[in-house]
């Protein structure tokens, strides 16, 4: 009979946290080892006297309690180091978290590239992330976002996208400014949505600490105090990229999201997100990071999707 290889969790509320409730995270963790895992009391057992196994098993119990895991947190934090072990770097990984005062729960990459845009979030006062759709770049440059703000770092978040898309123009929609430009805006609120209890986002609205404007409404304003996000940016042109980059003021800082693939302008005009990945790709302050297929992090089928386009393309 295999013997088996065990770990003493002395924290009993860590232990709860990292099997999950109703020990859900246990099958994902056994789906990676491919061996049972047990728990009895404060004792954490893999079913496998195999070397790399134990190794990767001591490694994972490590790199959860490393990442300060709670029950609430527990599944997305074993799901995101699970995946960092299988690219050989756990703690790069747990630390890249980004932790949202207020929030429902904390946002943990799952890919490496995700986790260097959160690292790239916390170093750079500029980000420009591209990447097809499905890849979290908008879901995490929001939650960072929001991080600044209820942290109390900046005063108020800026939203703005081109809203100029497939030949329609925003007076082709119904309805105020606000009405018309809700649309448009609906990924950056159900990624809020998901983030915050409805208290605290109706708390920001309410007091003004969000702010949502049609990109041509930036024109000779200077941001102060923000974090301005500029989403669907691969439908700017490059005068409107230029404008744009030109509007952050004191204590501000820009992240620029977009999908290269997916540009809606008329095919001889340069896209402002491509133009300004290379023109600004010399500027340390600036930091330009590139997401791809692999890290689709939607329904599985939507990776699938992805790849298929692109196999086309070559």
């Amino acid at each position: 009979m295999e013997t088996g290889y065990t770990i003493v969790v002395a924290n009993r509320d860590a232990l709860t946290g990292l099997c999950g409730a109703n020990d859900a995270n246990l099958g994902a963790i056994e789906e990676f080892l491919g061996a049972p895992v047990v728990t009895r009391g404060n004792e954490l057992t893999v079913a496998s006297s195999d070397p790399e196994i134990c190794r990767k098993f001591q490694l994972l119990v490590d790199a959860v309690m490393t990442g300060s895991v709670c029950l609430q947190d527990s599944g997305e934090l074993v799901s995101t180091v699970i995946n960092s072990l299988k690219s050989d770097d756990p703690a790069r990984f747990t630390e890249a978290y980004i932790q949202i005062p207020q929030a429902i729960r904390r946002v943990y990459p799952k890919s490496v590239r995700q986790a260097e845009l959160m690292r790239a979030l916390q170093n750079n006062e500029m980000v420009i992330c591209q990447g097809p759709a499905g890849t979290g770049k908008t879901f995490i440059a929001v939650a960072y976002a929001l991080k600044l703000l209820l942290s109390r770092q900046v005063r108020k978040i800026v939203v703005t996208r081109p809203v100029v898309e497939a030949g329609e123009s925003l007076g082709f929609l119904p309805g105020d400014l606000e009405q018309k430009i809700n649309p448009y805006l609906r990924p950056i609120r159900d990624a809020m949505d998901a983030l915050l209890p409805p208290d605290v986002l109706r708390k920001i609205e309410d007091s003004s600490m969000l702010e949502v404007a049609p990109l041509a409404y930036m024109r000779g304003r200077s941001l102060n105090n923000a974090v301005v996000l500029l989403d669907e940016a691969q439908n700017t042109t490059t005068e409107q990229m230029k404008m744009f980059l030109t509007r952050l003021g004191e204590n501000s800082r820009a992240i620029i999201t977009g999908d290269t693939t997916q540009v809606d302008l008329p095919h001889r005009c340069e896209s402002g997100l491509v133009s300004a990945t290379r023109i600004l790709s010399a500027i340390p302050e600036i930091s330009i990071i590139s997401l791809e297929s692999s890290d689709v992090v939607r329904n599985p089928l939507v990776q699938k999707i992805v790849q298929a386009y692109e196999q086309i393309k070559q």
